[in-house]
C-alpha cells in the first residue's frame, strides 16, 4: 500500500506541507521584519535628513563635531557595543555569532550625530547594522534555529537598506551575496525580497522618497563600449584606492591614538580644519547633492573624489558612525564625471557608470551593482553598466570595504580559494586545492 498510489499521494502531501509551512513562516517573519525596518528606517532617514538641514541652517554645528565624537564613544561604551560594526553583521550570517540589541540605538544615534555635525559618512553602514540587528532578534522571537537565524539577519539587512534607498531588488541580492562572494543563498531570496517589499511600502507611506536619478544613457555602440571598458579599469583602481585609504586611516589612527576619546576629538577637529582649508561644505555629510549634480548635470570639481575620500577616511577612522557606500557613490560619480569626457563619454552617463563601478569594486558584488544601476538610473544603459561593473569587479583584486567578507572563488580562474578580502592578492601563489563546492 505504501508504494501504491495512496502511499505516493500521502508522501506528496507531507512534502507539500513542508514547503507551505516554510513559505508561511518566512512570509510572516518578513512581514514583521519589514514593518519594523520600514518604520525605524524611515525615522532614521528623516532624522539624518533633518540633521543635514539643520547643519546647513546653522554652520556653527560643525564646531560641535569633536563633542559629538565624545558622545558617540561614551554611548558605545555604555551599551558595550564598542568596536561593533558592519563586519559583525557579516559574522552573524557567516559564523552564527550573537548580536547585541544595543547596536540598534548606538548606530542610530551615532550616525545622526555624525551627519548633524558635519562628519563625512553614508547611511548604508547603519542600514546593514540596524537591519541585521532587527532581523536577528526577530528570528530569536520566532525561535528559529541557527541556519534560519542567518536568513532572518539577511532579511533585516535587505529590508532596512530598501527603506533608506528604495531599491528592493538591489537590497535583496546585496544582502544575500555580500557575505560570501561566490555563493548565493537562494533559500534566502523570498524572505529577503518579501521583507524588502514590505519595508519599501512602509517607508513610502511615511514619506521617504526612493533614490532615483535622471540620466540619458548612450545608445549601444562598439566604440563607446571600449571607452566604457577603459573607464571600468580606472574605476577598479579608484575602488582599490578608496578601500585602501579607508582601512589605512582606521588602522593608523588606532595605532597612533589608541585612546578612543582622544581619537574622536582629534578626528573631529581634523574634519573641521579640512572643511575650512577646502573652503566648502560639499564634503561633509553624505554629499547626495554633489552626486546628483554629477549625474544629472554633468558637473563636478576635478578634485572632488580625492577630497571626499580624505574626509571620509578621517571621519570613519576617528570613530564616527555612518557607512562607506554613499561616499563610494560620491567618489565614483565625481570621478566618472571628470574622467568620462576625457575618454569621449558624456559627463552625466560617465558619472552614473562611475558610481556603479566603484561601488562594485569596493563591495565585490557585480550582480547587485548591475541591479543597483537599473533601480537608480533605469535600464537604458544596461550593457554599459554590465561592462563597467564586470571589469571593476575583476580588476579590483581582493580588496574590499568589509574585512569579514570572504571571496570563495578566485577572480582569475574557477578555483576555490576561500579568503577574506584585504588578505589575498591576485599575484600571490596559493596551494589551496580545487573544490567542487563552497563550505562555510
Amino acid at each position: 500500500m505504501e508504494n501504491g498510489p495512496t502511499g505516493r499521494a500521502l508522501a506528496w502531501l507531507v512534502h507539500t506541507r513542508l514547503y507551505i509551512q516554510a513559505l508561511a513562516k518566512w512570509l510572516l517573519l518578513a512581514a514583521v521584519t519589514g514593518v519594523c525596518c520600514g518604520v525605524i528606517g524611515a525615522l532614521f532617514h528623516i532624522g539624518v535628513h533633518h540633521a543635514a538641514t539643520l547643519r546647513g541652517e546653522f554652520p556653527w554645528l560643525l564646531w560641535c563635531l569633536p563633542l559629538a565624537g565624545l558622545v558617540i564613544v561614551g554611548f558605545y561604551k555604555l551599551t558595550k557595543t564598542e568596536g561593533m560594526g558592519t563586519n559583525n553583521i557579516l559574522d552573524v550570517v557567516r559564523l552564527g555569532k550573537p548580536l547585541s540589541i544595543w547596536l540598534l540605538p548606538a548606530i542610530f544615534l551615532g550616525t545622526v550625530l555624525t551627519h548633524l555635525c558635519g562628519g563625512s559618512a553614508g547611511r548604508e553602514g547603519a542600514a546593514l547594522q540596524m537591519g541585521g540587528t532587527i532581523g536577528f532578534h526577530t528570528g530569536r522571537l520566532f525561535r528559529l534555529d541557527d541556519r534560519d537565524m542567518r536568513t532572518a539577519t539577511m532579511a533585516g539587512m535587505a529590508a532596512f537598506f530598501t527603506a533608506l534607498f528604495g531599491t528592493p531588488l538591489t537590497a535583496t541580492v546585496f544582502a544575500i551575496v555580500v557575505i560570501s562572494i561566490g555563493v548565493m543563498y537562494h533559500a534566502a531570496f523570498i524572505p529577503c525580497l518579501a521583507a524588502s517589499l514590505v519595508a519599501y511600502w512602509v517607508s513610502l507611506a511615511m514619506g521617504v522618497e526612493p533614490t532615483r536619478f535622471t540620466v540619458e544613457m548612450m545608445a549601444p555602440d562598439g566604440v563607446m563600449m571600449l571607452r566604457v571598458a577603459v573607464l571600468g579599469v580606472l574605476c577598479a583602481l579608484v575602488s582599490v584606492l578608496f578601500c585602501g585609504v579607508i582601512h589605512l586611516a582606521e588602522h593608523q589612527l588606532k595605532r597612533y591614538i589608541p585612546n578612543a576619546w582622544l581619537r574622536a576629538a582629534l578626528g573631529g577637529f581634523a574634519v573641521v580644519a579640512l572643511t575650512y582649508l577646502v573652503g566648502s561644505g560639499d564634503y561633509n555629510g553624505a554629499g547626495m547633492e554633489a552626486i546628483t549634480a554629477a549625474v544629472e548635470r554633468g558637473t563636478a570639481h576635478p578634485a572632488a573624489f580625492v577630497l571626499k575620500l580624505l574626509f571620509t577616511a578621517v571621519t570613519l577612522g576617528a570613530g564616527f558612525k555612518g557607512g562607506e557606500v554613499v561616499p563610494s557613490f560620491f567618489v565614483g560619480a565625481t570621478f566618472g564625471c571628470v574622467m568620462g569626457p576625457l575618454l569621449g563619454i558624456p559627463a552625466g552617463p560617465a558619472a552614473a557608470l562611475g558610481l556603479a563601478a566603484v561601488f562594485c569594486g569596493a563591495t565585490n558584488c557585480p550582480i547587485a551593482s548591475i541591479f543597483l544601476s537599473i533601480e537608480l538610473f533605469g535600464d537604458g544603459g544596461l550593457l554599459y553598466f554590465a561592462i563597467a561593473c564586470g571589469i571593476s569587479y575583476m580588476l579590483s583584486g581582493y580588496s574590499g570595504l568589509y574585512s569579514s567578507q570572504t571571496i570563495l572563488y578566485s577572480k582569475l580562474k574557477a578555483q576555490y580559494i576561500n579568503v577574506h578580502t584585504n588578505a589575498h592578492h591576485a599575484g600571490q601563489s596559493t596551494q589551496v586545492p580545487e573544490k567542487t563546492g563552497a563550505k562555510e
